[in-house]
């Protein structure tokens, strides 16, 4: 089962991929995660990206694809993964699509998270940060028992730059005009679906899942 799982900034993506890794037994594979390790390793494909990196630059989308192609061949990846916010942008998709034909692969379902701007900015603007420790709170999900203090030593609280609304919304838009195409790439092809990201942890899960069994019933079963 190979998935992709889509969603703006603050809709739940990483924890649920987290969650469906563990319920189908397949790795989460993020192309943040994908870019540390070959840096930290210092493979071939690392050492070109830092180079990027370190100049303040995006990495090239062929050296990030090329990157996501040599993981999917990994051992784990043999019965499936899900693709954490992978493919960025349709040059990203349509790469990606002819790396999996190489290697005998497809993708069976994408699955996105959606939540409106103003529930999103509500949960990203309400984090709050240590200065001491750098214990992490949430104004809503996870206040401190003394506001703007923190519980463990008693250091003040602050919200970071990026956590700011106008720094949100900015982020929101890029996502918007970076990904939207990339919904309608794979609604045209039929494997998109939208699941809506208001509810408890275990109800978004469930959604997702049917969504994906809905899907592979429509390969299944066409028409």
């Amino acid at each position: 089962m190979n998935i992709i799982l889509m969603g703006p900034p603050g809709a739940g993506k990483g924890t649920q991929a987290k969650i469906l890794s563990e319920r189908f037994h397949i790795p989460q594979i993020s192309t943040g995660d994908i870019l540390r390790m070959n840096v930290r390793e210092k493979t071939t494909l690392g050492l070109k990206a830092k180079d990027y990196m370190e100049k303040g630059v995006l990495v090239p989308d062929d050296l990030v694809v090329e990157m996501v192609a040599e993981r999917l061949k990994s051992r784990d990846c043999a019965g499936g993964f899900i693709l954490d916010g992978f493919p960025r942008n349709v040059a990203q998709a349509e790469a990606l699509e002819r790396t999996l034909e190489k290697i005998g692969k497809k993708i069976d379902a994408v699955v996105g998270i959606e939540v409106e701007e103003r529930e999103l900015v509500r949960r990203l603007s309400g984090r709050r940060v240590c200065r001491g420790c750098g214990a992490v709170y949430h104004v809503t999900f996870n206040p401190p028992v003394n506001t703007d203090t923190c519980d463990n030593c008693g250091v003040e609280l602050y919200q970071r730059d990026d956590d700011k609304e106008e720094t949100i919304r900015a982020r929101l838009r890029i996502y918007e005009e970076e990904t939207r195409p990339v919904i309608e790439y794979y609604r045209e092809k039929g494997l998109y679906r939208a699941v809506g990201g208001i509810g408890s942890m275990d109800g978004i899960t469930e959604n997702i899942v049917k969504a994906i069994e809905d899907r592979r019933g429509y390969t299944e079963n066409p028409g």
